[in-house]
C-alpha cells in the first residue's frame, strides 16, 4: 500500500472517493438538508483548494483518502473504501497526515459514523454532538505525540505527550517529568 500526499489534479478522484463512501455509510444517518450541504461542500473550490489532501493505494487504486485544512491542523475529510475498513489503511493516512502537522493537535468534527474510529486514534470529545445545516458532528480533539521524545520510559501511556505528562506530574505534585530530571551521578567505581 502507498499513503502519500495527492497532487491538485488528483483532488477530483479524492473526492468522488468521499463522496462515494459518505453515500453509503453516513447518508443514512444525515437528513436531506445534511447530505445535500455535504455535497455542496465538496464541491466548492474555495473549500477544496484550502485542503491538503492524502492518498492511500492499493494496486495505484485509491482505496483512501485523508485531507485536513488549517494548516494541517483540522480533519476536514476521512474515509475509505468499505471494503478496506479495519485494515489499517485509515491508521496509515491518519499518520501520514501527523507527520506534517507543526501544531502539536488535530481536530475534528465526527460524523456519527466516524465517532469511534476517531476516539481509536486519540480523539477526545470537546463538546456534545451538534447539528449545522443538517450535518450531525462530534466535536473532537486530539494531542499528538511526539516521535522523538527523550523519555526513556517508553511503556509509560503519556510517552510522546509531553504536555500530559508535565500535567501529571504536576497535578500529581510528583518529581519533575523523567525526561527533564538531572542525571543521577555515576556511581564511584566508575569515577576513577
Amino acid at each position: 500500500m502507498e499513503i502519500r500526499t495527492l497532487a491538485k489534479k488528483e483532488y477530483a478522484a479524492g473526492l468522488t472517493l468521499a463522496w462515494t463512501v459518505f453515500q453509503q455509510y453516513e447518508a443514512p444517518e444525515y437528513c436531506e438538508q445534511g447530505v445535500q450541504s455535504f455535497y455542496a461542500a465538496i464541491h466548492d473550490p474555495v473549500f477544496t483548494d484550502a485542503l491538503t489532501m492524502y492518498g492511500a493505494f492499493a494496486d495505484g487504486q485509491l482505496i483512501g483518502m485523508l485531507a485536513t485544512r488549517g494548516g494541517g491542523e483540522h480533519i476536514a475529510l476521512f474515509f475509505v473504501e468499505g471494503a478496506f475498513h479495519r485494515q489499517g489503511v485509515g491508521k496509515r493516512l491518519f499518520a501520514r497526515a501527523c507527520a506534517d502537522n507543526v501544531s502539536g493537535s488535530l481536530t475534528v468534527n465526527a460524523s456519527p459514523y466516524a465517532v469511534e474510529v476517531y476516539h481509536r486514534l486519540g480523539f477526545r470529545d470537546t463538546a456534545a454532538e451538534q447539528l449545522t445545516d443538517g450535518i450531525r458532528y462530534t466535536p473532537m480533539t486530539c494531542r499528538l505525540k511526539n516521535p522523538d521524545c527523550p523519555c526513556k520510559r517508553t511503556r509509560c501511556s503519556r510517552h510522546g505527550d509531553c504536555a500530559a505528562c508535565r500535567a501529571h506530574h504536576k497535578d500529581e505534585k510528583q518529581q519533575a517529568v523523567f525526561c527533564e530530571r538531572p542525571p543521577k551521578r555515576e556511581k564511584r567505581g566508575r569515577e576513577r
